[in-house]
């Protein structure tokens, strides 16, 4: 199988299922392109012409091409069951699906308020109302989860939810926003877990840059 993805410091949607291949121990190739360029969009396309032309874009060994970060670890779920992407038990998987949709398709001013630049640090900044809300809701799951599942990850075990929100902790890890002790240990232990670790390690040593994701107004 082969990975599309966008620079580790910026790309958030690319992020989560390079987490899930790589905890779970999937064999992959990776192959990154950059982001915001004017050939962008065409070299993506020249790995998948079916697909529309978006970072992530998982290939599999038949070509078959599947993009969207939730989309592709659905995929990964069903064609891995002998790894738990998901919760084995039935209802905490529903959870598992509910929290991370959420993620999917929420948290649109913490998206464009906080966004995610690992190299950067940005302590205090964007701070808004809308954004306050959105960190508030997000540990409120959090806490539920490690509440309900006993941790140390959201649903015991690391899974897609877990790998649905390091974007987040790397958010936060830039952004440093007030956080509960709870929500700030969380993080904490995403950020060493190894895969996210080497993420963040090569996202670290990347030269490319984005110049207005690299300064806060």
């Amino acid at each position: 199988m082969k990975l599309l993805i966008g620079d580790k410091n910026y790309s958030s949607w690319s992020m989560r299922p390079w987490l899930l291949l790589k905890h779970f121990g999937i064999p992959f190739d990776e192959v990154l392109i950059q982001l915001g360029e004017s050939s962008t969009t065409r070299e993506i396309l020249a790995h998948a012409p079916n697909g529309p032309g978006k970072l992530p874009c998982l290939i599999d060994d038949k070509g078959v091409v599947t993009w969207d970060s939730l989309a592709i670890a659905e995929t990964l779920a069903e064609r891995f069951p002998q790894y738990a992407l998901w919760p084995r038990d039935a209802a905490a998987r529903n959870h598992a699906r509910c929290v991370s949709a959420e993620m999917h398709s929420g948290f649109g001013d913490l998206r464009s308020n906080m966004w995610m630049n690992i190299r950067a640090s940005f302590p205090g900044k964007n701070a808004t109302p809308g954004t306050l809300a959105d960190i508030a809701r997000i540990q409120a799951i959090w806490g539920e989860c490690l509440d309900t599942y006993g941790g140390p990850f959201l649903f015991g075990e690391f899974s897609i939810a877990d790998a649905m929100y390091a974007p987040v902790a790397m958010r936060f890890n830039t952004w440093q926003p007030v956080l509960s002790e709870a929500a700030s240990a969380y993080v904490r232990r995403i950020t060493a877990t190894p895969a996210v670790k080497a993420w963040i390690d090569d996202a670290l040593r990347e030269t490319h840059a984005i110049p207005y994701q690299d300064v806060c107004p």
